[in-house]
C-alpha cells in the first residue's frame, strides 16, 4: 500500500514537473511607455495568457532589455524573443520595408496601413531580408500621417522650411530637405532634449508620439496638413524561438494578431485621436495650414524623384524594389 501511494506521489510530481516545463516565457523589447504605439503588443500578451491559460506569458519591457535602435539586433542572437523597432532607424538592416517609408504613397487611414503593410511582410524577399537577422515579421504598428511641432516662428510657407533643423527619418527625412529643411534622424526618447537644447527646431512624429515624449509641452506651432507620410515600425519574433514553441502556443499566438490590430486601431481612432485637439489648445498651440497648391508643389516636387531613387538603389542591392513598390500601389489601389 505504501509502495502504491509513493508511485502516485511519484507520478503527480512528474506530472506536474512537465506541466511546469511545458510553460513558456518570452521577453519583448519595447521603449518609452505604454502607449497608443504599444496597445497592440499589451493586447497580443493579453490574448496569449487567456487563450494558453497562462502556460504561454509575454513580458513587455519598456527599455529594460535593449535600445530601440538596437532591437533587431537583440533579436538576431537570441537576446529576446520579441521586439519592436522602426525602419527608418538602421534602413540598412532592413532595406526591403523601407518601400513603406517613402512619401506621399497616398495611405490616408490605419486600416490601409495595415493592410498594405501586411502585404509587404509577406513578400518573400522581405521575408529573406528580415531572415538575416533571425526574424520573422508579425505584425505591424499602423501610424497615420507624420505632422510637424516646432519651436520659434511658425513657417508660412513651405519656403519657410529652409535651413530648419527637424528630426525627420526615412522618407519623411528626404521630403523635408527637398524644402530645404535640414533632417535630423534620432531615436524618439532623444527628441524631447533635443529640441529644449536647441539642437533641432521642430519635430515629425505622429500625434501619439507628440504627446508621450513632450514635444508639444514648449511647442509654438504644428503643421495640419504637410503629411508627407510615415514610418513603418514591426513587430518581429526570433524565428528560432518561434519554430521551438508548441502547435497550440504557435496557434495562440498567431491566431491573436488580427484581433490585437483591431484593438490597436479602434484605440488609436477613438482615444489618441480624440485626445490631440484638446492637447494642442490647451497649450495654445498655432496651427499652420498650407495651401492646396503649396502641398500638390511640395508633393510633385518629393513624391516621384524618391521612388525613383529607392527602386534605383534598392534594385542594385539585389531586391525587387519595382516589384515591391508596385505591390504597395497595388493594395493601395484596392482599398481606395
Amino acid at each position: 500500500m505504501k509502495m502504491m501511494i509513493a508511485r502516485t506521489s511519484a507520478v503527480l510530481a512528474a506530472l506536474a514537473f512537465a506541466g511546469e516545463a511545458m510553460a513558456v516565457e518570452w521577453n519583448v523589447s519595447l521603449w518609452g511607455k505604454r502607449r497608443a504605439f504599444t496597445e497592440h503588443v499589451e493586447k497580443l500578451a493579453e490574448l496569449v495568457d487567456q487563450k494558453t491559460n497562462g502556460d504561454f506569458t509575454l513580458n513587455l519591457s519598456y527599455g529594460g532589455l535593449s535600445k530601440n535602435r538596437e532591437n533587431l539586433d537583440g533579436i538576431s542572437i537570441g537576446a529576446f524573443e520579441m521586439a519592436q523597432f522602426c525602419a527608418g532607424y538602421h534602413r540598412d538592416k532592413n532595406p526591403s520595408i523601407t518601400v513603406l517609408e517613402l512619401p506621399f504613397l497616398g495611405v490616408s487611414t490605419l486600416e490601409q496601413e495595415r493592410d498594405v503593410s501586411m502585404a509587404v511582410y509577406e513578400h518573400p524577399a522581405v521575408q529573406e531580408d528580415l531572415a538575416r537577422w533571425n526574424a520573422t515579421l508579425l505584425m505591424p504598428s499602423p501610424l497615420p500621417q507624420y505632422n510637424i511641432v516646432g519651436v520659434g516662428e511658425a513657417p508660412r510657407a513651405l519656403a519657410d522650411f529652409e535651413g530648419l533643423t527637424v528630426r525627420a527619418t526615412g522618407g519623411i527625412g528626404s521630403a523635408m530637405e527637398a524644402v530645404g529643411a535640414v533632417p535630423q534622424s534620432m531615436s524618439a526618447t532623444e527628441v524631447r532634449q533635443a529640441m529644449d537644447s536647441g539642437v533641432i527646431k521642430a519635430a515629425s512624429f505622429a500625434p501619439h508620439a507628440h504627446m508621450s515624449f513632450g514635444t508639444i509641452e514648449n511647442a509654438n506651432w504644428w503643421t495640419t496638413n504637410l503629411n508627407p507620410g510615415t514610418v513603418n515600425c514591426p513587430v518581429v519574433v526570433n524565428t528560432d524561438a518561434l519554430e521551438a514553441l508548441s502547435d497550440e502556443h504557435r496557434d495562440a499566438l498567431m491566431g491573436s494578431v488580427d484581433e490585437a490590430l483591431d484593438h490597436y486601431i479602434e484605440f488609436y481612432n477613438e482615444k489618441t485621436m480624440a485626445a490631440w485637439g484638446p492637447a494642442l489648445e490647451e497649450r495654445g498651440i498655432e496651427k499652420v495650414t498650407f495651401s492646396d497648391e503649396e502641398i500638390a508643389s511640395f508633393k510633385d516636387k518629393v513624391a516621384g524623384p524618391a521612388s525613383e531613387a529607392w527602386i534605383e538603389e534598392m534594385s542594385e542591392r539585389g531586391l525587387p524594389a519595382q516589384e515591391l513598390y508596385d505591390l504597395v500601389n497595388e493594395k493601395l489601389g484596392q482599398s481606395n
